[in-house]
């Protein structure tokens, strides 16, 4: 399970991409800033959802984040 945060004083964002590369395709990246303390069970690698949780996840985080984008 991945850490809540590093460091309890500063406010963290989290940044992921996806895609192959400029010399294969484009790259999409997305960052979120979630509440102190967040948990879920699916939240730990995307690669390893279906995509039913992977959409299911997205509309929770994106209900539940304080910044998204």
């Amino acid at each position: 399970m991945l850490q809540s945060s590093f460091t309890p004083h500063l406010i963290e964002a989290g940044c992921d991409e996806v895609g192959r590369g400029c010399l294969a395709g484009p790259v999409v990246a997305a960052a979120v800033i979630l509440p102190k303390n967040f948990t879920h069970e699916l939240l730990n690698d995307s690669k390893q959802l279906t995509k039913d949780e992977r959409n299911s996840l997205q509309e929770e985080i994106k209900q539940i984040a304080l910044a998204w984008r």
